[in-house]
């Protein structure tokens, strides 16, 4: 059909590596209208919520390489990938790097630009990432 849109469609996984900070949003997208008087009118966009997650990674430059070639292999922000939230897998702190496990799994892609900065010894990266479905 024209005009259509299809479903992102994951083939690989994020892959793993300890963060120096790790933040979970969740977020309910809703339409509101506000009136001169201060009344406010709102109904909701999704019956789900969007998720989104910023982390900060201290990585050797064996693991910024690897991280690196994933974002560039996935276009930036432009192709998905799934991704693993640590505190919903089972056992907690797991990766699949198939992707075959669901648990805990999200269809997500990058939602900022390449970011780092260089310390001694280790380099600096803030990555976020935003739910797709």
């Amino acid at each position: 059909m024209p005009g259509s849109v299809l479903n992102a469609a994951p083939a690989t996984v994020l892959p793993q590596s300890l963060c120096r900070t790790f933040v979970h949003e969740q977020s309910y997208p809703l339409i509101e209208n506000e009136y001169k008087n201060g009344e406010s009118q709102r109904s909701v966009q999704a019956v789900n919520s969007r998720k989104r997650w910023r982390m900060a990674k201290r990585l050797t430059a064996a693991q910024l390489g690897e991280l690196r070639d994933f974002y560039e292999a996935r276009g930036g922000t432009l192709e998905a990938f799934y991704f693993y939230d640590p505190y919903e897998t089972n056992p907690r702190f797991s990766c699949d790097p198939t992707g075959a496990e669901t648990t805990g799994r999200h269809t997500v892609r990058f939602d900022a630009n390449w970011s780092q900065s260089v310390d001694i010894g280790r380099t600096n990266v803030e990555i976020m990432l935003v739910e797709l479905a």
